[in-house]
């Protein structure tokens, strides 16, 4: 006799699952995203939230760390004064893209006709004249979070920048939660054709009391020769629950550059599956995460070289501070055919707190031969003779220790090629340090 094995739901699943069945009939988009959303939440509930069970999620149990799941925010009434939220680069002059609560807003956004190199779409709108291209870029979407995304995306923006186009300005993603705790499930697909150029600033923020809930996807398409920056400000509330996760295909001789940097919310995890598939393609992925009190901030992300000639560059640094908790998991994976890939991965952690704690799992998948790749990871304390060599100088501790950080920090940000955002974190990092005890 076989037992047969159930899967016990937490309130959490259990709600998710109750929102999915009321909501769905009502969820924008026609018959063949209805049938995705159906596939995607199928998929989720076969398998639940994640927990350390699962070999990705094992140092963010999300199963534990979700104790509910808060139900669909509702769109923004456009007629009222526009949030401060969503004006979140003070000195940074760059087109507006407003998604406020899982919806893009025209009405409080500044790019449409601004620039006749980028066109926008509302993500619906779009899936309606482009199905197959839609059905084809969602395939291969596995992962438990976007099949949430997928389930319950209630609107997002499709950017697409023309053949050989030249954004002077940044493109500024400016997502915001406001009103009662809720949840919310934004996508934007970015389009950028061969030769473009171009800068995205993604900006998450929210209301500091409000224990909401972030789970956004971007798709990226790269094409051939272009070169994009993009980076990502997460300063959400300090109760949010924050889940991104970015796919990509970089194509041949594309130069594709990146920043993540978080400050806010209880829980982050930041996704990144990168696919280079042309020759020649160029990635360089950052990240700076500052954290204290109980924060918990996981990123993960996986670089497959599936074509020849192909270089990254991953260095991530987390300042941890009181009882927080920095997690890297990064993986580098080389195609057989990818020969001459160069892939070089590094993420480092400082310790400010004995209660705070870092897990840093880096790994390398080689099935080619004719490579360069290596990986390394470090934890450990402020440098004690640096700070005796500052303070015999005759600057104060707290000063010698800010210094040392910055210093720590900024080589992550000083790949940021546009001035006024290096500024901009540069000044983010010295309010943080600030806020120190």
């Amino acid at each position: 006799m076989t037992a047969e094995l159930h899967l016990v739901k937490t309130d959490a699943e259990a709600a998710l699952a109750a929102t999915f069945a009321s909501a769905k009939a009502r969820l924008p988009g026609g018959r063949g995203v209805a049938a995705s959303r159906e596939a995607a939440f199928r998929r989720f509930e076969a398998s639940g939230l994640p927990s350390r069970r699962v070999e990705e999620w094992k140092y963010t149990d999300l199963r534990a760390l979700m104790r509910d799941a808060k139900p669909l925010a509702e769109p923004p009434d456009a007629t009222r004064g526009k949030p401060s939220l969503i004006d979140a680069l003070p000195g940074v002059d760059a087109h507006r893209v407003a998604i406020v609560n899982g919806t893009y807003l025209p009405a409080w956004s500044d790019l449409a006709g601004a620039d006749l190199g980028v066109t926008l779409t509302d993500l619906f709108a779009w899936v309606g004249d482009n199905l197959s291209a839609w059905q084809d870029l969602v395939a291969d979407e596995s992962d438990l979070a976007t099949s949430l995304n997928q389930a319950f995306m209630t609107g997002g923006v499709v950017v697409r920048i023309r053949k050989g186009a030249r954004v002077a300005k940044p493109i500024h993603l400016a997502y915001a939660f406001c009103g009662e705790p809720a949840a919310m499930y934004p996508r934007t697909i970015v389009l950028v054709e061969p030769d473009a150029q171009a800068t995205l600033i993604e900006t998450f923020e929210g209301p500091a009391g409000s224990d909401y809930q972030v789970n956004a996807a971007l798709t990226l398409s790269i094409g051939d020769g272009a070169r994009v920056e993009r980076i990502k400000i997460g300063r959400e509330g300090a109760s949010a629950l924050h889940i991104e996760t970015i796919t990509g295909a970089i194509g041949a001789r594309a130069d594709y550059n990146e920043l993540t940097f978080t400050t806010g919310s209880a829980v982050t995890r930041n996704q990144l599956f990168l696919r280079c598939t042309g020759d020649g393609a160029k990635v360089r992925v950052a990240g700076a995460n500052l954290l204290k009190d109980r924060q918990h901030v996981d990123s993960t992300l996986v670089i497959d070289h599936a074509s020849r000639g192909c270089e990254s560059r991953e260095i991530f640094k987390s300042v941890l501070d009181d009882e927080s908790r920095g997690v890297f998991q990064g993986k580098i994976v080389v195609r057989p055919h990818a020969q001459k890939t160069d892939g070089r991965m590094m993420t480092q952690a400082l310790l400010l707190s004995d209660r705070a704690e870092a897990d840093n799992k880096p790994e390398l998948e080689i099935f080619a031969d004719d490579v360069q790749c290596g990986h390394g990871a470090t934890s450990g304390r402020l440098d004690e003779n640096l700070l005796f060599y500052l303070r015999a100088r005759g600057i104060p501790a707290k000063r010698a220790e800010a210094l040392l950080i910055q210093a720590f920090v900024g080589e992550a940000i000083d790949g940021i090629a546009h001035e006024g955002l290096r500024e901009m974190l540069t000044g983010r990092v010295t309010a943080w340090l600030e806020t120190r005890g």
